[in-house]
């Protein structure tokens, strides 16, 4: 039974009692058998608050028994604020999630186990990513996640074919080689030297960022070498280096703009920023080496533990990250793309124009790589491994050392 037909089940036999009861409290939510349900969250805010209200009408239109109440907060408030409710116990019902947190509110026991959640509805990964145990704790909302930009007319002018979906980093180093024109100021390639292009890398290259009990690192291994080798070396060879601006705000952007970059590893959401490029350019799935592994964010909505509606909370829940009224929100209005299996709902986002190939941002999810969390010293961990790529980037280490050190540094802030 899903939760609207457990809410609507309940909802009905409370009326019958009330009515062969006689009860003179007609006008009550005791009478009535409706609850009000509190939703926390951030994704509408700067923007998307009218299409939320949207979706929660709908959702009310369909549950006349339930009404939700909506409180929205800027993301740079947002997580403080949580915190503090969820110290004081004055959480609402319902709450936005990150990924990054997911692991801690699990462990805290802080969000509801979800029942009887048909989780084909969604996309496999992003489902996966909120179950622990063979329990599902949250529903994915939204995701986003990086692909590989490329310009067509680069290409053309090179002779070259286009990526697909089964290059490997071998293919990706060829072309790059071939793109690159010193001469004319065209670089091949462009990969932030950074903690999130190297987890990914890790992963491609066939190894783990972090061991088993998630306290130590295992990236000190061969396919952590590798991964690191592949970043760094094309700094100041298809790529240019930070003395040439890598790493400046939206030097990489304004660079593709320009038709100064042939290859691009980076996220959906620049599409729109593409929109009026004078050269034509398309997106594929990420190359691997070992095996393939896309960077893939999500939001995510729980319920908390110490909800006394808990029916109710996932059964919104359930509408908001589900439901064909929130799709077509979602896709009418831009707001990040929603989660859903069901590609049928998805056909108008295949047909809004470039990049021509948007079937690659869902070809992605098939095989993703997941941001490694650890449960003290995040932030730490990821400027650490930033900090030695860089280092070696710069050939002030070799990546042996850049390494090596990085996993001493990271073993002494996580274990």
């Amino acid at each position: 039974m899903s939760r609207l037909t457990q809410f609507a089940a309940l909802t009905a036999a409370a009326a019958v009692a009330i009515a062969l009861a006689g009860c003179s409290a007609e006008g009550s939510d005791a009478a009535s058998g409706a609850v009000t349900i509190n939703y926390s969250n951030f994704i509408s805010n700067g923007g998307n608050e009218e299409n939320l209200d949207a979706i929660v009408a709908a959702f009310e239109t369909e549950n006349p028994g339930i009404t939700v109440n909506v409180t929205t907060l800027p993301y740079a408030d947002y997580f403080t604020t949580l915190q503090t409710d969820l110290a004081a116990g004055t959480q609402a019902d319902v709450f936005d999630i990150e990924y990054a947190n997911f692991g801690a509110y699990v462990r805290d026991g802080v969000i509801a186990p979800l029942e009887e959640v048909d989780t084909s509805v969604y996309r496999t990964s992003l489902a996966d990513a909120y179950s622990s145990d063979g329990a599902q704790y949250a529903l994915p909302s939204s995701f986003s996640n990086v692909v590989l930009y490329y310009n067509a007319d680069l290409f053309d002018a090179a002779g070259l074919s286009y990526p697909t979906s089964d290059w490997t980093w071998e293919d990706e180093k060829a072309a790059a080689d071939q793109l690159a024109d010193t001469a004319a100021g065209v670089y091949g390639d462009y990969q932030p030297i950074s903690f999130y292009e190297y987890y990914k890398a890790v992963a491609q290259a066939g190894g783990d960022f972090l061991a088993n009990d998630g306290k130590s690192v295992a990236f000190d291994s061969p396919e952590g070498i590798s991964a690191a080798e592949w970043l760094v070396g094309k700094s100041g060879t298809v790529m240019p280096t930070p003395e040439q601006g890598a790493g400046t705000p939206d030097f990489d952007s304004s660079l593709f703009l320009d038709g100064k970059l042939a290859m691009w590893h980076s996220g959906i959401w620049m599409f729109g920023a593409l929109a009026d490029a004078s050269f034509t350019w398309d997106v594929a799935v990420e190359p691997g080496d070992a095996q393939n592994a896309s960077a893939m964010f999500s939001n995510a909505i729980a319920v908390s533990s110490s909800s006394e509606e808990k029916v109710a909370a996932q059964a919104f829940a359930e509408f908001l990250t589900s439901s064909s009224t929130m799709v077509e929100t979602r896709l009418n209005a831009g707001w990040e793309l929603p989660p859903v299996s069901d590609d049928s709902l998805l056909a108008p986002y295949l047909e809004k124009g470039a990049p021509a190939n948007r079937q690659a941002v869902f070809d992605a999810l098939e095989d993703v790589a997941l941001p490694p969390i650890v449960t003290d010293g995040q932030t730490e961990m990821q400027d650490i491994v930033t900090e030695e790529l860089t280092e070696a980037a710069a050939g002030r280490k070799s990546v042996d050392e850049a390494i090596a050190a990085a996993a001493e540094r990271v073993d002494a802030v996580i274990g």
